[in-house]
């Protein structure tokens, strides 16, 4: 768990990083926590968008997301969504 401070720097840092990934019509598939995962290990903080055309609500997504893959869901702004998770092998960002 990740105090409000810590959320507010990530949030912070999030604001430069590039969206790396939609949720669009496919939903939250096996190949998509699969990839969030991969790309959590590699990155910790990233930052994703729900399309217009996914069935869920960007809330409902990142609590589905941040569940099945162990994160923490940094902020829902609109329709992106933040997630931090601290890596195993390769540790970027200090909190």
């Amino acid at each position: 768990m990740i105090t409000s401070k810590q959320r507010a720097k990530l949030r912070s840092m999030a604001v430069n990083e590039p969206t790396i990934m939609q949720i669009g019509k496919g939903g939250l598939g096996e190949n998509l926590i699969k990839t969030v995962s991969d790309a959590l290990e590699a990155r910790e903080l990233i930052k994703l968008a729900v399309l217009e055309t996914c069935e869920e609500t960007p809330r409902s997504a990142a609590d589905a997301l941040s569940e099945a893959t162990g994160a923490e869901v940094v902020a829902v702004t609109g329709r992106k969504i933040v997630l931090y998770r601290e890596s195993e092998k390769h540790k970027k960002i200090e909190i």
